[in-house]
């Protein structure tokens, strides 16, 4: 995918997602692989409502984190963005801030994630095919050392293989796909699923 293509539509993702209540304020950041040999990602740029951005607001990055196209500065976790990139097979990585993911990431941090399983839901999810498919989302603690951070994202799609995304501890969701729509669908779907479990009252770690 073009740079030019991937920004355009990652404004319009931004614009829906922001609609949803998922990234308020400055909250989440987007990517799209442009190339994979040299790696190259798409990024929004760091500390914009991601409800009205335009295409000049993304940056080129390099597999180092170099801005090598556009004006700003990438957030600080593009590591993570880098580290996804790097550890499956995608074109595409969205991090979300739901009031959902928030809840969620706390109640069942002792537990190290969250089983999702029994809705029809997650046959969204790319390779699912009947709602009997039980999901783990993992919950790795949050950290404001991104060199760290990143090394566990890594360790965990490792350890965890097959896996649509993971949670960030009292921060929010990332998750991934081959392509801008993919990820765009896993969002949803796993934006969906974590709102039913507050909503029944399954918040509740047990």
């Amino acid at each position: 995918m073009a740079f030019a293509e991937a920004a355009a539509c990652l404004v319009e993702i931004g614009k829906g997602f922001h609609a949803r209540g998922w990234v308020l304020g400055t909250s989440g950041n987007f990517s799209a692989v442009i190339s994979h040999e040299p790696l190259r990602l798409a990024i929004t740029s760091t500390g914009l409502d991601k409800g009205c951005l335009t295409p000049a607001q993304f940056l080129e990055m390099d597999e180092a984190a170099n801005v090598i196209r556009g004006d700003g500065r990438p957030s600080a976790e593009a590591l993570l963005h880098l580290a996804i990139a790097c550890g499956v097979d995608t074109g595409a990585i969205l991090h979300t801030h739901s009031v959902w993911s928030t809840v969620l990431s706390g109640s069942h941090a002792s537990q190290g994630g969250i089983a999702l399983e029994g809705y029809e839901m997650l046959k969204g999810l790319e390779g699912v095919r009947t709602h009997k498919h039980r999901e783990w989302l993992p919950i790795l603690e949050n950290s404001q050392d991104m060199v760290e951070l990143g090394k566990r994202v890594s360790n965990t799609l490792r350890e965890s293989p097959g896996i649509h995304g993971f949670l960030l501890q009292g921060h929010g969701l990332y998750t991934w796909g081959t392509g801008l729509q993919e990820a765009k669908r896993h969002v949803e779907i796993l934006e969906f699923l974590m709102e039913v479990l507050v909503r029944s009252g399954a918040a509740q770690s047990t």
